[in-house]
């Protein structure tokens, strides 16, 4: 239940003129406290020893000074667990037994919890395995905008949305730097696609540049002081971004003031001089372009000495910022402790997306009643269907995976919550989609399998709940390729059909990275939650939300299209590309099996939506989706009312009364979108401005206040190539989810 509100309030203490610039605030940073005994550090290094430092010495370490006291610089892959050790000029691991980690939930799982407190936390807790681990930077956070929802590493990142984005990358940078451990901001930038990442060049307007896809590095650099970023593998406007003079001197280091380094991703360096010249400061992993290449270059007088003392120079502001630790100390202590897990359960526990749960009775003439929380009165015997129930989401596919000691599933977290007290029943259900399989299944897309749907139909008739877990795995979902769609793999579609006719007491969970198309499962549901690929805790996680312990809290970060079609990348004909030969294979998977990295094929992707990105479009064009932007539903029920709007030194603070009008104790996610109908300017319908995840009990009722930042307001003006703020009349709207704004209120700037 919800009321409606609309205030026309002007705000004269907040009018601005129209050409007034409006730049994101920078905050002080930590690398420019050494640059005295950096210079005199530079005075005793010899020529050979600063090329020594601008390229990889291992697979994830490059060179220091050993004989002026400067250690190597240690990397730790990737983003959501620190990965285990390697030989130092391969990929193949080292087999410790002190290189567990804890497996943290991924990029999109961190993202549906719409909270900076936990992304803090996150970041702290990577710090903290990643000094154990005797680390000195973290690749991270991965942060590139869900342009195409079908994107291989969708799960690594973030949201489709930049606000959200880059607040999320602003609390984990902060929470791991604080620890004492570096970011490392990837992958600048414009890297929203995997097929093809490695040759193909990315075209669009400098305002959706700015304002959709860089807006988050820009946050992370000028508010979080982020000591690191990685280049991206692809082209943007015919550059690579390691050697993009716009990409990593105009825009990184002048605009936003960027005094730390740039390495490269690993084999995605292309040249000597361009790339040390326009930023570059490390090649990864080896030295092709920036080892003798450089020195020579360097000797024959095409780069200068002063340009390779810049470059030293940033890589030591970092170095001599982040204290080394011993190699005799790093791997000696057990590494994923409780503090840790407790991390990732928190995490966990407020992803969880609760889209659909509806009234639903076992017979005819009984009362209908809503699947979940599960009702233990009436339900004793649950069948649990499906491998995503069994399967460990820390390892698989192509990239970074986590050594984890603990990796909780969603069957082992049932079995433990209900200890025997509930007959719980386990069948396969289906077969889960594995690329590395002797009997290669060449698609995800495979029918149903005949004998196991048969089992597990058979079981569900004796069941008082169905348990469905769909989804995707880590196979399906993996960097270096992209998905060919968001059909449910496996024949799972078929399987959620024939145990709906069986039962009709059905709640499908969807474990999965990125959007499925869910449109048969939720039809054939009472209830569908989704669950991501949630970490070493996961399993735990989505057992307390099933039984009631925890209200589900978590809102979608990416919208849910109900086709692929609809997707504006599709819908434009700017993604997929074609290619004349499909045989040049992923950088990435090339450089782990020692081929070439040089690609002759030249792709174009042109960003033909422009700013239109998720939600932002389908709200132009008034396409359908399955869910959107922003959803999730709670055990709870919330009501808003009362807004108003103050104005503050940084903007304005939106005022409003939230209640919960239930009996549950539950979380919410508040969330506040700005339209502007009346601008002068191309604008979406509304965007994202600001959100917070208020706690309250049942029957509470608190008054909350959510600040809006004039930085968030502002346009790139391309014409005078910086951020404005436009005057005029701007409509706030408050509430739950992108399609339930039940609050409004007038501003006038």
């Amino acid at each position: 239940m919800v009321n409606n509100h609309h205030q026309i309030i002007p705000l004269a203490v907040v009018a601005l003129m129209a050409t007034m610039t409006c730049s994101a605030q920078s905050y002080p940073t930590r690398l420019l406290e050494h640059e005295q005994q950096i210079e005199e550090i530079m005075k005793d290094m010899t020529l050979d020893e600063k090329i020594a430092m601008l390229h990889g010495k291992n697979m994830f370490s490059s060179a220091g000074i050993p004989r002026l006291g400067i250690a190597d610089m240690e990397y730790a892959d990737g983003p959501f667990g620190i990965r285990e050790e390697m030989e130092p000029h391969s990929w193949n691991p080292l087999h410790l037994e002190t290189d567990y980690a804890t497996f943290f939930p991924t990029g999109s799982a961190l993202a549906a919890t719409w909270s900076t407190e936990w992304a803090y936390n996150y970041g702290r807790g990577m710090s903290r395995e990643a000094r154990l681990r005797g680390k000195d930077m973290i690749l991270g956070p991965a942060m590139n905008i869900q342009r195409v929802p079908t994107g291989g590493r969708t799960y690594e990142y973030l949201s489709e949305d930049p606000l959200l984005s880059g607040a999320l990358a602003v609390a984990y940078t902060r929470g791991s730097q604080d620890d004492g451990t570096a970011v490392c901001l990837k992958h600048y930038a414009l890297n929203n696609q995997e097929d093809y990442r490695g040759f193909v060049d990315v075209h669009i307007s400098d305002r959706a540049m700015y304002e959709i896809y860089l807006r988050p590095f820009e946050m992370a650099v000028r508010e979080a002081d982020a000591w690191a970023l990685m280049a991206a593998y692809n082209k943007v406007r015919g550059r690579w971004c390691s050697e993009n003079e716009l990409l990593l001197n105009t825009i990184l280091r002048k605009q936003w003031g960027f005094p730390g380094m740039v390495i490269s991703d690993w084999g995605g360096v292309h040249s000597t001089v361009d790339a040390v010249t326009a930023g570059m400061n490390v090649e990864m992993p080896g030295n092709r372009f920036m080892g003798q290449a450089l020195l020579d270059s360097v000797k024959a007088g095409k780069v200068s000495e002063e340009v390779i003392n810049q470059r030293v120079r940033e890589i030591l502001r970092v170095r001599l910022t982040v204290e080394p630790i011993a190699k005799e100390i790093a791997n000696s202590k057990p590494v994923g402790n409780p503090e840790e897990m407790a991390i990732a359960l928190e995490v966990a526990r407020r992803s969880i997306v609760l889209l659909k749960n509806e009234e639903c009775s076992a017979k005819k003439g009984q009362d209908g009643e809503k699947l979940l929380p599960i009702d233990f009165k009436r339900v004793k015997r649950i069948l649990v269907v499906g491998e995503n129930a069994v399967t460990k989401m820390a390892l698989g596919g192509v990239g970074a995976g986590v050594k984890t000691r603990q990796e909780i599933t969603p069957l082992e977290g049932l079995q433990k919550a209900l200890d025997g007290k509930i007959n719980i029943t386990y069948v396969q259900g289906y077969k889960s989609f594995d690329r590395s399989s002797r009997g290669k299944r060449q698609s995800p897309q495979q029918p149903a399998d005949a004998q196991l749907l048969e089992e597990a139909v058979k079981a569900a008739k004796n069941a008082d709940l169905v348990l469905f877990f769909a989804g995707d795995n880590r196979e399906v979902e993996t960097e270096g390729s992209d998905r060919k769609s968001i059909t449910l793999p496996s024949g799972q579609d078929e399987l959620a059909q024939a145990l709906a006719k069986a039962n009709k007491r059905l709640v499908t969970v969807i474990v999965a990275g990125g959007p499925v198309d869910v449109s048969t499962v939720s039809e054939v549901s009472a209830a569908l939650l989704v669950s991501w690929f949630n970490g070493s805790m996961g399993g735990q996680a989505i057992a307390e939300v099933l039984t009631g312990d925890v209200s589900p809290s978590g809102k979608l970060p990416m919208t849910w299209p109900k086709k692929l079609e609809d997707v504006p990348a599709y819908a434009t004909g700017s993604f997929p590309q074609q290619v004349n030969n499909d045989n040049q294979g992923d950088i990435f998977v090339g450089l782990t099996r020692n081929q070439s990295n040089d690609r002759r094929q030249q792709l174009v992707a042109n960003y033909a939506e422009e700013s239109l990105v998720g939600y932002r479009w389908y709200d132009a064009k008034k396409v359908a989706v399955a869910y959107p932007f922003g959803y999730g539903l709670s055990y709870a029920q919330f009501q808003y009312s009362g807004i108003s709007v103050k104005p503050t030194v940084e903007g304005f603070d939106v005022n409003f009364t939230l209640a919960n009008t239930s009996g549950v104790d539950a979380e919410e996610v508040v969330q506040v979108y700005v339209s502007r109908p009346l601008s002068h300017i191309e604008r979406p319908e509304k965007e994202l401005k600001a959100f917070k995840r208020v706690v309250l009990k049942g029957g509470e009722s608190q008054k909350v206040t959510v600040p809006v930042r004039r930085t968030d307001l502002c346009h790139w003006d391309e014409a005078a190539q910086t951020w404005m703020l436009e005057p005029g009349t701007i409509t706030l709207k408050v509430g739950g989810s992108s399609d339930n704004l039940p609050l409004s209120a007038e501003v006038v700037i």
